[in-house]
């Protein structure tokens, strides 16, 4: 197995990207106990080497002394989202606590660390650059942080918790998709799809073909099935049904993450008390720009101040136009969707439906390559030179325009399936830089849950669609400009409440009509998005945005609750999310706990962040004012901030990278100017 593995062998695909084709699940747990043999005989090496520690004999080669394992491990736990099903999580149960226990023996290792201390004691007079700088104190802080410091009983219930952890969230992921995937809504009468498009009914038919459902229509809660069936669908009983259910996941059924939760969250209060931290939440603030949750509350606190009476305004005027038009008297939750898409009809005179014509995936996404070709010189060219995970991935190799240098290769996995996570987000299989002794190109893929294309339609895309992909090719272009020595600073690989910066960046350009007129045409005639209802989507971009800036807000704050409280006292967690989001919520909790299913802090890399979209929609609104102000693709600002931003990832940090490109620090009120919500430097 060991010989002849995929997985220990450098590819002769281009790109030396992954042999998919090749790869089988019993290859995984083989190739990480043989990654973890070679890293461990690449560590104490290190150890062993009688010369005096520096920084290349010891903080470059421990950069290096795990290349093979991470190799392995980053195509594992990818596969397990984008492939998921019972053998790839019954092995994430193994290989969690394997990896778990390595990293434990690393971070904890005393001679190990003495080495990388005597380096880092030294550093004022090794004549370091800013990156070389930055990755040595990196690394130290990073033994410190996983408690190189602490005594041996310390360490050893530190790598109890860590190893718990690393079974804990995964469970939690999994039993969130187990949860969704058990409920299907089977509608037989086609009086039950009144109000919904032809889109909708088409997807939902074609779902339930694929099912077995002949004849009739499948309605899931995968988002293109799910968001829809809310904002249009007529029955509002059936709406009700769906919006429960979708609130409801991995609550109180065989899925339930209560324990889950309970454990996770005593484990990481444990593991900071350890640690010397009062909080998980201060824990991992030492490790962004915020610093402190006091200063995350603050920023919270400012943004409820102007988001929850324009939130309150905005269910008002819900309220009274529900009672109006239908004599609707108990607006519920699962009337929101329904309601404001009528409403927004009726104030900007179009549908969320009447832009899915013009926006097929295939021409969206020529678009979005064409914007990035635009802003940044970049050439994205269809390949099928590399094999794929799935027949609905697609693959393309990226280029510089100016000299067709090779930037790296971008995989695409567009649509939803069974096993596959829910949402979007990007990520890498190689990271650039060095790897086995060579600078080497990236290896990343975005991935999405696009609506399906249909026997009759392609795939027809919603303009919310249509800024996710632009928001994760803004996350896939951050990784693929990556131009770092070392591949723990490489593109993403930054302090989390910066990473959103370049993500949230783009989704700017999907409101502008010269990007828009570039690819959006009509599926059938070819016929030119109409500019007045470019103009109609931009006049409503204020529309219900104290709402939605409020549950942005709510889910933050739920965060930060979770991660300071004391777990102890903690007997029901619907009670808890009650109690913490009161002041957030304009409704009572009607269904389960958002808790159970906010994989984002209980399963992701979010805990005690989830306030970072916000805090990075601050320097994305106040980077945009830029562009508007120099041209949307002005060269001398796209190149700026291309080079102080995006290709630097984590090299320097983000405070002195920003200013680097934006002259100061970032204008604090820049986003609630973007959103109406200033007048005269006063949140109205």
């Amino acid at each position: 197995m060991i010989s002849n593995n995929p997985l220990l062998q450098i590819s002769d695909l281009p790109n030396h990207a992954p042999a998919f084709d090749k790869i089988k699940t019993e290859h995984y747990l083989p190739a990480i106990e043989k990654g973890i043999e070679q890293a461990r005989k690449n560590i104490d090496a290190i150890k062993k080497n009688p010369n005096k520690p520096d920084f290349k004999n010891t903080i470059v080669a421990l950069e290096s002394a795990s290349e093979d394992l991470e190799q392995a491990t980053s195509i594992f736990y990818n596969q397990l989202s984008v492939i998921g099903g019972d053998d790839l999580h019954e092995l994430a149960t193994k290989i969690g606590p394997i990896n778990a226990n390595f990293s434990n023996d690393v971070m904890l290792d005393a001679k190990l660390f003495s080495r990388v201390k005597s380096v880092y004691d030294n550093r004022n007079s090794l004549n370091l650059n800013a990156e070389e700088y930055t990755l040595l104190d990196d690394t130290y802080r990073g033994f410190v942080r996983a408690g190189a410091l602490l005594d041996d009983k310390k360490k050893e219930r530190l790598r109890e918790i860590s190893q718990e952890l690393s079974t804990l969230n995964p469970a939690f992921m999994q039993n969130t998709i187990k949860s969704a995937e058990a409920f299907e809504m089977i509608i037989e009468n086609e009086s039950d799809l009144a109000g919904l498009p032809d889109s909708a009914q088409e997807s939902a038919a074609h779902a339930a073909n694929e099912k077995g459902y002949y004849g009739k229509w499948l309605f899931t809660l995968d988002y293109p099935s799910f968001s829809p069936f809310l904002q249009y669908a007529d029955n509002r009983e059936l709406r009700e049904k769906i919006w429960r259910a979708f609130s409801s996941r991995a609550w109180n059924d065989e899925y339930d993450n209560s324990n889950n939760i309970k454990r996770i969250i005593t484990l990481r209060k444990e593991r900071a008390n350890l640690l010397g931290f009062a909080t998980h939440a201060d824990y991992v603030l030492e490790e962004r720009m915020a610093k402190s949750p006091k200063t995350v509350m603050e920023f919270l606190e400012k943004l409820k101040s102007a988001y929850k009476p324009a939130a309150e305004n905005d269910l008002k005027q819900l309220t009274e136009f529900a009672k109006n038009e239908h004599g609707i008297d108990d607006l519920k939750p699962w009337d929101i969707g329904y309601y404001s898409e009528k409403l927004k009809q009726k104030l900007f005179n179009f549908t969320s439906e009447d832009f899915r014509p013009y926006y097929q995936l295939d021409r969206v996404l020529d678009g979005c390559f064409n914007h990035f070709s635009k802003l940044f010189g970049l050439k994205f060219v269809q390949s099928d030179k590399y094999p794929t995970w799935h027949k609905d991935v697609k693959t393309f190799e990226v280029f510089n325009e100016d000299d067709n240098r090779f930037i790296g290769t971008l995989y695409g996995d567009f649509h939803p399936r069974s096993g596959k996570n829910q949402g979007a987000w990007k990520t890498s299989y190689r990271d650039q830089g060095l790897f086995h002794g060579k600078i080497e190109r990236p290896v990343i893929s975005i991935v999405c849950n696009f609506t399906k294309p249909t026997a009759d339609k392609p795939s027809l895309i919603t303009h919310g669609e249509v800024t996710t992909l632009f928001h994760e090719m803004g996350h896939a272009v951050h990784a693929l400009l990556s131009d770092v020595t070392y591949r723990s600073h490489a593109g993403t690989s930054v302090l989390w409440d910066f990473v959103e910066l370049p993500s949230q960046l783009q989704e700017n350009w999907c409101y502008e009509k010269e990007m828009l007129d570039s690819f959006a045409k009509h599926y059938k005639t070819g016929e030119k998005i109409p500019a007045d209802l470019i103009e109609k989507l931009r006049s409503s971009m204020h529309f219900m945005v104290g709402w939605a800036g409020l549950r942005q807000v709510g889910l933050a704050t739920l965060d930060m609750a979770w991660h300071t409280c004391d777990p102890d006292s903690i007997d029901d967690i619907a009670e808890f999310e009650d109690e913490a989001t009161k002041d957030t919520s304009l409704f009572p909790r009607l269904a389960g706990p958002t808790s159970t299913s906010f994989g984002h802090i209980f399963a992701g890399g979010y805990s005690a962040g989830y306030y970072s979209y916000k805090w990075a929609e601050v320097l994305d609104a106040d980077t945009f004012e830029l562009f508007l102000e120099k041209g949307l693709y002005d060269k001398k600002t796209a190149n700026s901030y291309k080079y102080n931003i995006l290709s630097r990832g984590g090299s320097e940090k983000p405070d002195i990278l920003y200013k680097r490109f934006r002259g100061r620090d970032a204008d604090p009120d820049a986003l609630l100017r973007r959103e109406g919500l200033l007048k005269d430097k006063k949140a109205a």
